[in-house]
């Protein structure tokens, strides 16, 4: 019986890891339309979420690891985000695990939209993402560095492996390994192909960046684009502009247009007051296609739940803030804890993050203003 049971469940995960071969014999389908990208729109709900990291985990080599993947807190703590209405969760993944051991990824990533459908969630998963330590390894991860915001997060690839060309077999086999086993699950909402892909970080990791990190992104970034297109899948594929002038596309810069051309719809990051983020939402509307925030909330910067989700709304614009419980990424800490730790205190106000480990949230009003504005409908 048992033994019966686990051929069935390895079938299943090796049918799962390996089933983007049988997409890349079929044509890779084209970026969407506008009007292919707003009949998708047309049938999603407006959604908020949140930047989804377990509270026990510092980054995400630890939050996928076969050692440290705890299906029992991202149960809880996606509990707390179905509690307040949110719909969507912004995930991130890492090369490194793919290159691991590629089968059981794909069956932790499984299992995690398991959990995540359960609790009504369709999450946004993100595969490259070029901000903090440009050295990831894998296995045990440091400990947070005390009163520092994010201190274990991960470049993806690393800096070696994004300057190496040899490398992009092994990228192309990710990105289609990964989007080919889940090409057609409505469990997930979009791909996020490349987090900030030109940023070229501050405080101490500045130095660590390659001088030309922009301009490999920029060669590269089409090719991981049509990557995705390749496994042809019924999501969204999309990569966030997050600096620059948004006026218009020929005043974006080199990766911001590769993003902006190459996405089904369009999705942005922004931080500033209200009164920024609708100017922002204003210039990107002129692309005609479907907006989202994948990266908005931060109290001590002025982007906050009360001014911002109104605008968003307004806009059906979806709308992820940064962080859901507070934890070993520290996030609470503002940007500025990396150059003066909040060793002895905590700040009095959370920069990140909505909710304690237990469910408590930081602030009760904020969780209420989440479940009015996510009980609103079209």
């Amino acid at each position: 019986m048992n033994c019966r049971f686990n051929l069935r469940k390895m079938i299943a995960v090796m049918a799962l890891a390996f089933s983007f071969v049988a997409v890349q014999s079929a044509e890779a389908r084209e970026r969407w339309t506008n009007a292919e990208a707003k009949a998708w729109a047309g049938h999603q709900p407006w959604a908020t979420g949140g930047n989804f990291l377990p509270s026990n985990a510092i980054n995400q080599l630890e939050m996928w690891q076969p050692e440290t993947f705890d299906p029992v807190t991202i149960d809880r703590e996606l509990g707390y985000a179905e509690g307040v209405g949110m719909k969507t969760m912004r995930v991130f993944l890492h090369d490194l695990l793919w290159k691991q051991d590629a089968p059981g990824f794909t069956k932790r990533i499984d299992q995690f939209l398991a959990i995540a459908a359960k609790h009504h969630i369709r999450p946004v998963l993100v595969f490259f993402d070029s901000c903090w330590d440009p050295y990831p390894v894998l296995g045990p991860q440091h400990p947070p560095i005390p009163g520092v915001h994010n201190s274990g997060w991960v470049q993806s690839p690393g800096r070696v492996a994004l300057m190496d060309p040899a490398e992009e077999p092994r990228f192309e086999a990710y990105i289609k390994g990964v989007i080919g086993a889940f090409a057609k699950d409505d469990r997930i909402l979009a791909w996020d192909l490349w987090n900030e892909p030109d940023n070229t970080n501050g405080g101490q990791y500045h130095r660590e960046d390659p001088p030309n990190k922009a301009a490999r992104v920029a060669e590269l970034l089409p090719k991981v684009f049509a990557w995705a297109r390749a496994a042809n899948p019924t999501q969204p594929v999309t990569s966030g502009i997050w600096q620059g002038d948004w006026s218009s596309v020929e005043t974006m810069n080199a990766v911001g247009r590769i993003q902006v051309t190459e996405s089904d719809i369009i999705s942005f990051h922004n931080y500033g007051w209200p009164e920024e983020f609708e100017s922002k939402i204003v210039q990107l509307e002129k692309l005609d296609r479907p907006l989202l925030c994948t990266e908005y909330m931060a109290r001590g910067a002025g982007s906050t739940f009360d001014t911002i989700l109104p605008i968003a709304y307004k806009h059906h614009v979806g709308a992820i803030n940064w962080g859901l419980v507070v934890g070993k990424s520290q996030t609470n800490m503002p940007w500025d804890s990396w150059d003066r730790p909040y060793v002895l205190a905590p700040p009095t106000l959370w920069f990140h993050d909505v909710f304690y480990a237990d469910g408590k949230p930081y602030r009760l009003r904020e969780a209420e203003l989440l479940r009015e504005w996510n009980s609103k409908r079209d």
